[in-house]
């Protein structure tokens, strides 16, 4: 039989063998390894560089017809009826409305009849005159009464023309200013319709008497060059409208009331999506200028301290850059202080773009970035 010393000392042994067991499972494999720690997020950079860029200003201004005319009765009578579809495109010439003829017809053939008896009444007094049956006096007033009897029928036939009332200009016809059956053109000339012309179309804008002065000492000291006469239309979603307009004029008085200089532009508008009256920011380049930074409008950020940009430095890490804008260029800020040439400075992605954090710079595609059909909207220049 086992003594009781036995027996403890072979408990005691099973104890240190499971002890030993237990260890070298979690040396085997049981315990994980420390996670690995995650890449840098990528952010889209700029590297910035001096280039020739053309200093712009976004102007407000309103959409003009570049013609418009107005449809009036032209003679008095019964509209008997409407010829066109509201809204819809007219050429110049065609029959917009009917008048009722019934009376100008009346005086039409009766004005023709006594021409034609006063023309048969000068030729059978040709050879009486010649044979001096006739004397000239008498053969002078009947060639009078002719004279006045073709006049009367000249208008006459004007008269039954105009019943017919035709589209001055081509253009698109707005609503009907009178309804069948209505009496027009007594006592005045009825405003029956109006007619806008609307390709190519005007945009009107102003530009302050300050900035005009100051633009065109600007272009006289040579620190900007003159800019071409095209001109870009900003609608109000921001998008830029595909077609450049050209520069017509501008005044060369400032408006007293105002304290501006008005301006017209003129865009082609085949589509005949613009129409007179609607807003718009008309984009007008003021000059070129040679070795200068611009960065996109998106990259800029405004603090309490005044704007910064956020910059990848030397060590691929995040760096706030203050710096100072001057004018646009486009959807660009011009930056006059703040930045160098080859600085890296971050446009998308600057919710990950934490100071003193890393990053992944990646160069930015502009075109990747946004819809062809869209560009970001311009804040109006102070």
């Amino acid at each position: 039989m086992k003594t009781v010393s036995q027996k403890l000392m072979n408990s005691a042994l099973l104890a240190a063998l499971l002890v030993l067991a237990a260890c070298g499972s979690k040396e085997g494999g049981g315990q994980q390894p420390a996670a690995a720690a995650p890449p840098p997020p990528e952010v889209d950079v700029i590297t910035v560089a001096t280039s020739s860029v053309v200093l712009t200003q976004d102007l407000p201004g309103r959409l003009e017809a570049f013609k418009t005319s107005q449809v009036r009765a032209r003679v008095e009578g019964i509209v008997l009826k409407r010829l066109f579809a509201e809204g819809s495109d007219v050429t110049a010439g065609e029959t917009l409305f009917h008048i009722d003829p019934r009376t100008y017809q009346a005086a039409y053939d009766s004005a023709k009849a006594d021409a034609g008896v006063a023309r048969q009444t000068i030729e059978r007094y040709k050879p009486l005159l010649e044979a001096k049956v006739l004397s000239q006096q008498d053969y002078d007033l009947a060639a009078a009464k002719l004279k006045q009897a073709e006049s009367a029928l000249s208008k006459a036939q004007i008269d039954l023309e105009n019943t017919h009332v035709p589209a001055p200009i081509s253009g698109r016809v707005g609503h009907a200013q009178v309804t069948e059956g209505a009496l027009v053109g007594r006592g005045d000339a009825t405003l029956m319709a109006t007619i806008e012309q609307v390709d190519p179309i005007y945009a009107n804008f102003t530009e302050s008497g300050e900035d005009w002065v100051r633009l065109q000492q600007a272009l006289k000291s040579g620190k900007l060059k003159p800019a071409t006469a095209s001109v870009e239309m900003v609608r109000d979603d921001g998008s830029i409208y595909p077609l450049s307009g050209k520069l017509l004029f501008s005044d060369l008085a400032v408006d007293p009331g105002t304290g501006s200089v008005a301006m017209r532009a003129e865009f082609s508008n085949p589509k005949k999506d613009l129409l007179p009256g609607m807003f718009a920011r008309i984009r007008f380049s003021e000059g070129s200028v040679d070795d200068t930074i611009k960065v996109p409008q998106r990259a800029v950020q405004t603090s309490a301290q005044g704007q910064f940009v956020m910059v990848v430095d030397a060590d691929s890490k995040v760096a706030p850059r203050p710096v100072k804008t001057g004018d646009m260029a486009g959807t660009d800020f011009v930056i006059t202080d703040g930045l160098k040439p080859g600085d890296q400075v971050i446009v998308n992605g600057l919710q990950k773009a934490r100071p003193g954090s890393p990053v992944k710079p990646v160069q930015w595609n502009p075109a990747a970035s946004l819809p062809a059909s869209s560009a970001l909207a311009t804040p109006d220049k102070k």
